[in-house]
C-alpha cells in the first residue's frame, strides 16, 4: 500500500465493475480455456510455420532456429514469473502500460501506452500483407484470376473491424476452433517430416549452439519473439475473467510452454525435411511457399489445399486477436484520460470497446492503402506485401513488444520494492531482473542489425527509420506524460489505475477530465 498514489492499491485483487456505467469491460466472460485460445490465436501457429520460420531461415541465415525457440521460451518463462505475480495485484486492459505506470511511475506508463498502441497496431496491420499475398495466390491457382493483394487485405480490414463489435466470448470460440485445426495440421506435417526426412536424415544439428553464429542472430531473436507474441496479452483480458488472479497467470505459463515446444519442434521438422545444410538456401528460394512444397511432396495435394485454406483462417484469427488487444489498450487509455473520453466507453449492447475498434480499423485501412499506392512492383513481385508490409510492420511491432516486456520486468521489481514486499518476492524479482536484462539486450542487438531484419541494403534509411517509429512513440509518450503531470495532475495520478480510477472519481463526485 506504500506507493502513495491511492489507498486502493492495497485492496484485494477482485474485479471492480459498476452498474449503470460503460467504463468497465464485462467481467466473468472468459475462463482458462477461452482466454488461452484467445491469446494463442495471436501466435497463429500456421502463419509462423509457413511465414516467420522460412523468413528467419532464409533472410537471417540462422539454422539454429529451433534452439532459439527453446532459449526464448526460458527467457519468457522467467519474464512470466514476475509478470504473472503482478497480474494478481493489477487488473487493467492496458496491461503493459498499467504495470509500467504502477512500477516506474505514471510518466513512464504514458510512454509505454503509446509504444504499446503503435507496436500492436503495427503487428496487426502487418498481418494484412501476408493475408493479401496468400489470398491473391489462391485466386490465381484455383480460379485462374489475377487479384491485387490489397483487395482481400482491405476486405479483411472491414471484416475484422466488424467483429471487433462482437462479444469476446464469440470471438474466443471462433479463434479456438481455428487454432486447434491449425495445430493438428502442423503436427501432421511434423510427423510426416520425421517419417520421411531429407537427405541428411533425422538430424539434431539445428540444436547445436554453433548454428547460432552469424550476423543475423540478433534480428532472428527479435523475429522469433514475434512468434511468441500473444501470451503477454493475458492481463489485457483480466477485467473480463471471473478469477483474474488465478486465470491470467495460469494462461501465461501455459501459453509460453506451448509456444516454445510447438515452434521448436516444428522449426526442427523443417530442417529435417530439407536437410540442415540446405534449409537456408531452400527457404530463401521458396519463401512462404516452403511449407506447402514440403507437404505436397509428403502428404499430397489435398492436404496441401486444406493447409492453404487454414493458412488464411489462421491469419484471420491472428488479426482478430491483435485487433481486440489494440482496442482494449485504446479503451484503457480513454478511460484514464490519455485519449478522448469516447475511447473509454464500451458498446452498450456488446460490452466491446467500440471506439478503439473503429480507430484500429481506420489505421489499418490507411496503411494498407498507403502500401498499395506506393508499391514499387505494380506488375511484378507478388511477394512485395510479404517482404514489405508484413516484414516491416511485424519487425517494428516485435521491437516495441520486446522493449515493453523489458520495461515491465523492471517495473515489477520497482512495484514490489515500493510496496515493501520485495523480501517475500525475492526469487520472483530476481527472475524479472534476469528476463528484463536479456530482453533489453535483444532489443539493442535488434536495432543494431535492423537493416538485416527488413532486408534493407547498405546505407538504406529503413535500417534506422523503422525502429525510430518505436523511439518516437516512446519519447512522445514521455513528453505527454510530463505535460500531464504539470497541467493535469489529477489525470497523471490515475494513470494505470484503470477501473479503480473511475471508482475513485465516483466516490469524489467528479467526472474524469478528458
Amino acid at each position: 500500500m506504500a506507493t502513495g498514489r491511492s489507498t486502493a492499491l492495497g485492496t484485494p485483487p477482485e474485479i471492480r465493475t459498476y452498474k449503470g456505467q460503460d467504463r468497465a469491460l464485462r467481467a466473468g466472460r472468459l475462463g482458462t480455456a477461452g482466454l488461452l485460445l484467445s491469446v494463442l490465436a495471436a501466435s497463429a501457429p500456421l502463419m509462423v510455420v509457413a511465414g516467420v520460420m522460412p523468413t528467419t531461415f532464409g533472410v537471417m541465415g540462422i539454422v539454429g532456429q529451433p534452439l532459439l525457440f527453446v532459449i526464448l521460451g526460458l527467457v519468457l518463462a522467467l519474464f512470466s514469473v514476475g509478470y504473472a505475480e503482478m497480474s494478481r495485484h493489477v487488473h487493467n486492459a492496458g496491461a503493459f502500460y498499467a504495470y509500467i505506470a504502477r512500477g516506474l511511475g505514471p510518466t513512464a506508463g504514458t510512454g509505454a501506452s503509446l509504444v504499446a498502441l503503435v507496436a500492436y497496431s503495427a503487428m496487426q496491420v502487418g498481418v494484412y500483407g501476408i493475408l493479401g499475398f496468400e489470398v491473391s495466390g489462391l485466386f490465381a491457382t484455383y480460379l485462374d484470376t489475377e487479384l491485387a493483394w490489397w483487395i482481400p487485405a482491405l476486405a479483411a480490414v472491414a471484416v475484422t473491424g466488424g467483429l471487433g463489435w462482437l462479444k469476446i466470448d464469440l470471438n474466443a470460440r471462433v479463434l479456438g476452433a481455428l487454432l486447434l485445426i491449425e495445430c493438428v495440421l502442423v503436427v501432421v506435417f511434423d510427423v510426416a517430416a520425421l517419417a520421411e526426412p531429407g537427405p541428411e536424415g533425422v538430424s539434431l544439428h539445428a540444436f547445436d549452439p554453433a548454428t547460432l553464429g552469424g550476423a543475423g542472430l540478433g534480428t532472428a531473436l527479435c523475429f522469433c519473439i514475434a512468434a511468441f507474441v500473444g501470451f503477454e496479452q493475458s492481463p489485457v483480458y483480466a477485467e473480463e475473467t471471473s478469477r483474474p488472479h488465478i486465470v491470467v497467470s495460469r494462461v501465461m505459463f501455459l501459453a509460453v510452454g506451448f509456444v516454445a515446444l510447438f515452434f521448436a519442434v516444428s522449426s526442427w521438422a523443417l530442417t529435417v525435411a530439407t536437410g540442415p545444410s540446405d534449409v537456408v538456401k531452400t527457404s530463401a528460394e521458396a519463401g512462404p511457399g516452403l511449407l506447402f512444397q514440403l507437404t505436397e511432396a509428403r502428404l499430397g495435394s489435398t492436404f496441401t489445399d486444406v493447409l492453404h485454406v487454414l493458412f488464411v483462417t489462421g491469419i484471420f484469427a491472428a488479426m482478430i486477436s491483435f485487433h481486440n488487444v489494440v482496442a482494449r489498450y485504446a479503451f484503457a487509455m480513454g478511460r484514464e484520460g490519455l485519449l478522448p473520453a469516447a475511447f473509454g466507453r464500451t458498446n452498450p449492447g456488446t460490452g466491446a470497446p467500440g471506439t478503439g475498434s473503429l480507430m484500429q480499423t481506420a489505421v489499418a485501412a490507411l496503411v494498407v492503402l498507403a502500401f498499395a499506392v506506393t508499391d514499387d512492383n505494380p506488375a511484378g513481385d507478388p511477394t512485395a506485401p510479404v517482404l514489405h508490409l508484413f516484414t516491416w510492420m511485424g519487425s517494428v511491432g516485435a521491437l516495441g513488444v520486446t522493449l515493453l516486456m523489458s520495461a515491465a520486468s523492471f517495473a515489477v521489481i520497482a512495484f514490489f520494492v515500493r510496496r515493501g514486499t520485495a523480501g517475500a518476492q525475492l526469487w520472483r524479482l530476481a527472475a524479472a531482473g534476469l528476463a528484463g536484462t536479456a530482453l533489453l539486450g535483444i532489443a539493442v542487438y535488434t536495432v543494431k542489425d535492423f537493416g538485416v531484419l527488413v532486408g534493407a541494403g547498405e546505407g538504406s534509411v529503413l535500417g534506422w527509420m523503422l525502429p525510430a517509429v518505436i523511439g518516437l512513440a516512446a519519447v512522445g509518450g514521455l513528453v505527454y506524460g510530463a505535460v500531464l503531470r504539470v497541467r493535469r495532475p489529477e489525470v497523471h495520478a490515475r494513470i494505470g489505475l484503470g477501473n479503480e480510477a473511475f471508482r475513485l472519481d465516483q466516490a469524489a463526485g467528479t467526472a474524469p477530465r478528458t
